[in-house]
């Protein structure tokens, strides 16, 4: 047993510093984010489709309205299944959870893509619809948390933001990748060959990148940290009553981050369309357009975010994207009302700030738990956050602007947001560069093995 130059003793399991490892780690850890986000972007554009396929016919906007009912239902699944795979992964490793959630989640994908539709089975058509579309919002509830885990402890230490922010690039993928094929589906078939089989197609597609995704997750080695607590006998036995008792302030600042993240994300990627064409008039391709552009933009910013951290500090770049959002959000949304070029202008300029985010929250919620109870404190962080605050975007702003006639909520809304954010930031220390084992990871519990 060797022991490291904070004190803590590490079995000598070193961190893989090379290109090629970071690079196997990267792949390992955003593959099943990107299956899950292409996943959810087939879903949402394929949802008049579906609706018709899966409901009965009469009434389209009570299908449809099922529809993003499912939808809403899936994502108030996953704080269970993050209460399931967070402390799994503390408990028998991350690269086991990160291989048994890409595995049903492509499965439940696999087997809705094979559904017989309503006109086939009847009402058994949207029940299964239903039960499959919580079992996948109950695995996806596991993949955060144990990819951010996994991403975190296998990157190299001074490189540990550009590694991890890879995790969000893996999403932008995703979200790009569906939304690609349902424009190639939307123009190359009529309505009836999309509702006959064509909705099929995005489905079946990502079982084979989940398979893909499993046997890449399924030959890595285990993190050098998880594999230290094996060695020092040190594994949690309950991690959720850990993170409870010794990291409940973690697990609130962790909270705050995300926060932090989910409701700009929400607003600006998914919500910035609806409101561009509903309340602005403009055409529906032209705000889809704009969308794609700050994704594509998001892929090249997020890891340089993420590696101006490992440089300067996760605080500078967190603390610096908030103060923006939180004085430029309102100016942003009055200056869309002036016409397609100030709408572009605000709505990139929204996107480089969520950039900022998207490109260190995830490394800095890891660094900020001890490494045996890291999966439990971020999955559920993650999970519930997103459950009460991201999926609400729409619903939330339909609500207010209809409550108050302005179309300027949406600013302050997101306002609120940063400030939850710069609270939980300013209440951190900063952790770049920090070793992730803890002197309490390596002592002996009563809560550990042994």
């Amino acid at each position: 047993m060797l022991t490291s130059n904070n004190g803590v003793a590490t079995t000598g399991i070193e961190m893989p510093a090379d290109v090629a490892a970071l690079r196997r780690s990267v792949v390992a850890g955003a593959v099943g984010v990107f299956v899950h986000w292409f996943d959810w972007a087939a879903y949402a554009y394929l949802a008049d489709t579906v609706a018709t396929v899966f409901f009965p016919a009469g009434n389209s906007t009570t299908g449809l309205l099922a529809v993003f009912g499912v939808f809403a239902v899936s994502f108030g699944i996953r704080p269970i299944g993050a209460l399931v795979f967070g402390p799994l992964g503390d408990r028998i490793g991350r690269k086991r959870t990160l291989s048994l959630v890409i595995f049903l989640m492509s499965g439940a994908t696999l087997t809705i893509g094979l559904l017989p539709g309503y006109a086939s089975i009847g009402i058994t058509a949207p029940i299964l619809l239903v039960v499959l579309r919580l079992f996948q919002g109950f695995a996806a509830g596991g993949e955060f948390g144990s990819a951010a885990s996994f991403l975190a402890e296998t990157a190299p230490r001074r490189r540990r933001g550009f590694g991890v922010s890879w995790l969000e690039v893996g999403s932008l993928l995703g979200f790009l990748a569906g939304s690609f094929v349902f424009f190639l589906l939307s123009a190359g078939l009529d309505d009836g060959q999309l509702t006959s089989w064509g909705w099929r197609i995005p489905f079946l597609v990502s079982a084979p990148l989940g398979v893909i995704g499993f046997l890449i997750r399924n030959k890595i080695e285990d993190t050098p940290e998880y594999r230290a607590l094996e060695a020092n006998d040190t594994v949690p036995r309950s991690p959720v009553r850990d993170l409870l008792r010794s990291n409940k302030r973690q697990l609130f600042q962790a909270s705050g981050l995300m926060l932090a993240m989910h409701v700009p994300f929400y607003m600006v990627l998914t919500y910035l369309v609806t409101y561009q064409t509903d309340y602005l008039g403009h055409a529906a391709d032209r705000a889809a357009l704009l969308s794609t552009v700050i994704s594509l933009v998001g892929l090249v910013l997020v890891p340089a975010f993420g590696l101006l951290s490992d440089r300067v500090g996760r605080k500078p770049v967190f603390v610096g994207a908030n103060a923006g959002l939180l004085v430029l959000a309102t100016p942003a949304f009055l200056l869309m009302r002036t016409g397609p070029l100030g709408t572009w202008v605000s709505s990139l300029l929204l996107g480089v700030i969520l950039a900022a985010i998207l490109g260190t929250h995830a490394v800095w919620s890891a660094e900020t738990f001890p490494t045996r109870t890291r999966q439990s404190g971020l999955s559920i962080g993650y999970n519930i956050t997103a459950a009460l605050f991201a999926g609400t975007v729409p619903y939330v702003m339909t609500v207010l602007i209809s409550a108050t006639g302005s179309t300027l909520v949406p600013g302050p809304y997101v306002m609120v947001f940063a400030v939850v954010g710069l609270v939980a930031a300013l209440s951190l220390r900063e952790t770049a560069g920090c070793a992730l084992l803890r002197p309490e990871d390596v002592s002996a519990s009563d809560s550990a093995h042994g």
